[in-house]
């Protein structure tokens, strides 16, 4: 029955038209976000930000399959005394939670990172489960130059990222694998999809050691896509021709769908690179998104922070909402960014 459970909590998560909304941001990061509009961020004020998210209609019915969650945010409540993981089951979309404790430098390997969490995991599943959580989050984080990663780098994080995913399934929770190889620097497309492949490939290896089962997991890789610093970065057919590449060397088909983080991408950018991979492919897995800034920062900017700006966000929220669930079907344009 577990199992049963497992597969179609993750077919509902990247089913067609819908994607997974990424809320999920720790306090600090959470913080620097209203910085830049000038809010100060309290409980009270992450809550309400977050519940006008949550109450978008027809956004979280319409587009949003599932949102994943920061532990404060799992236990807490509307102003109306509603849990914000029942509010958000009320609009059909699963609630889950980031489960890793942010990463951590590597000893002996400098620039480069392990994700920390593992210690206390199994404990945590069942209270995430009892709270509602029907999946969860593990984020890898993978630096990139001429030089790194490095070989030890990827097998750690891969290795983390597959016991963690046997640990979210013996607690009933689908696995979200997120082995994210970084946009930052001046790398080129092809170093991307290089680095991307070795990692995947490291990766499908760890899970089918650990008995990872894959009708139960959800990956959210990066895109191939040109670093920011890179002179002349990569078009929109270009990455989405190189990701698919990747993905079809790497992932297994028992992989019901492929959530993309949106990794600094632009709105626009993240919406245009996901509406071209769904446009023209016929895939085994249904390609979906898995945003957090890419569909925040528009309603953040429209709302900031003000309650006579409630209708203003949830309408810019709307809007990428449903730009997003087009590109799941590669019906989006860029006229309709009017």
């Amino acid at each position: 029955m577990k199992q049963d459970e497992l597969c179609a909590t993750a077919a509902a998560m990247v089913k067609k038209g819908k994607g997974i909304l990424a809320a999920d941001e720790s306090t600090g990061t959470i913080k620097k976000r209203f910085d830049t509009i000038g809010v100060q961020s309290t409980p009270d004020i992450r809550r309400d930000w977050r519940e006008m998210l949550f109450r978008t209609e027809p956004a979280m019915s319409d587009y949003i399959s599932g949102v994943i969650l920061y532990d404060e945010t799992l236990r807490q409540s509307a102003v109306d005394g509603m849990p914000l993981v029942e509010l958000i089951r009320n609009t059909g979309a699963i609630p889950g939670i980031k489960v890793d404790m942010g990463a951590q430098d590597m000893a002996g390997f400098a620039g480069e990172k392990i994700t920390a969490g593992l210690d206390g995991l199994r404990n945590r599943m069942k209270e995430y489960y009892d709270l509602g959580a029907r999946f969860a989050k593990w984020r890898a984080v993978i630096e990139i130059d001429a030089s790194r990663p490095s070989a030890v780098c990827v097998a750690a994080n891969c290795h983390a990222l597959a016991r963690y995913a046997a640990i979210c399934q013996e607690a009933g929770i689908v696995p979200i694998v997120e082995p994210e190889v970084l946009m930052d620097g001046a790398h080129d497309l092809a170093r991307c999809a290089e680095v991307t492949e070795w990692v995947l490939k490291h990766l499908y290896m760890e899970l089918f050691m650990h008995k990872v089962m894959l009708e139960g997991t959800v990956l959210k890789p990066n895109m191939c896509i040109s670093g920011k610093k890179c002179a002349n970065r990569a078009g929109v057919e270009e990455v989405a021709e190189a990701t698919i590449k990747c993905l079809k060397s790497t992932v297994p088909a028992a992989v019901p769908g492929i959530a993309f983080l949106s990794g600094g991408q632009s709105d626009i950018e993240a919406t245009a690179h996901l509406n071209a991979m769904n446009a023209c492919n016929n895939l085994p897995w249904n390609l979906t998104f898995s945003y957090g800034r890419a569909l925040q920062a528009a309603p953040l900017k429209a709302w900031g922070g003000k309650a006579e700006n409630h209708d203003a966000g949830q309408a810019a929220f709307n809007h990428r909402a449903k730009m997003n669930g087009l590109a799941t079907m590669g019906k989006w344009n860029e006229s309709m960014e009017g």
